[in-house]
């Protein structure tokens, strides 16, 4: 038994110095990557499909492109973002439509009403063509994630938003307010639901999460005083609004006017 015990001793230590000696090794010989190869593998014909693979994904496929290509409403004209120096027609039909969608939202479950909608030109990624509209058509112009928030702005950050607007030269969709210019692009006048602004007033402004959060450089909307998620993708909300509509208007409206 003592050289039983004697024995262990010994082996314990010697596994202590060996751990003591990989430790100091690995501390002291650090390894660090100092290149990266690779190769560009082009996709050819000799690639064959994997008919395993390809009879899987099929009914998925056709499933979803059948519920992509359902047609839910009627457009009479092409709505494009590159027509317009102020306000576009798609821009336009994108902010009506969500002020109209976030103001039903926002009085049933917060019991105010929405006064603004502020979207981004940046945020719309195709235009609607003339013809039927399907979902495909809504992802197509929303390709993103981005969800409606209700932010609480002071008028002075009604004003940073006009100045915004006229600083930046871009038809970012609007609605719910006017903006009314000199011919030297000087701000004459803002009325927010047909009433000059009033600085001390709290404004709504619908707007998407991205643009809340400082998307765009739009850094008005961090001095919000309250926010509300309203939990609704945006390009949720336009699928909904080509559900309930047979035809879309066409709406060129002005927001911003040159005198």
């Amino acid at each position: 038994m003592p050289i039983l015990k004697k024995y262990n001793t010994t082996l314990s230590r010697f596994v202590l110095f060996l751990t003591f000696l990989l430790t100091l090794s690995c501390s002291t010989n650090k390894l660090y990557n100092n290149r990266i190869e690779g190769k560009n593998i082009s996709i050819t014909p000799d690639y064959k499909d994997n008919t395993e693979i390809e009879n899987f994904i099929t009914p998925y496929r056709n499933h979803i492109n059948k519920d992509l290509d359902s047609v839910l409403a009627y457009c009479p004209e092409t709505l494009d973002k590159s027509q317009g120096k102020w306000q576009t027609s798609i821009g336009n039909l994108m902010a009506d439509v969500t002020f109209e969608k976030a103001d039903k939202l926002l009085l049933k479950r917060e019991n105010k009403h929405l006064d603004i909608c502020l979207l981004n030109h940046g945020g719309i990624r195709s235009i609607i063509p003339k013809g039927n509209v399907t979902t495909r058509t809504a992802y197509e112009i929303m390709p993103f994630e981005n969800s409606l928030i209700v932010a609480a702005l002071k008028g002075e950050q009604v004003k940073e938003i006009a100045q915004y607007m006229i600083d930046g030269k871009k038809p970012h969709p609007l609605s719910g307010m006017h903006i009314v210019i000199n011919s030297n692009n000087t701000i004459k006048s803002i009325t927010v639901q047909d009433k000059p602004l009033n600085d001390s007033q709290i404004y709504y402004v619908a707007t998407s999460d991205y643009l809340f959060n400082g998307g765009d450089n739009m850094d008005f909307f961090k001095k919000a005083i309250a926010q509300y998620d309203m939990d609704y993708k945006l390009r949720n909300l336009l699928i909904d609004y080509f559900k309930e509509v047979d035809t879309i208007p066409v709406i060129t409206s002005q927001r911003i006017i040159t005198e």
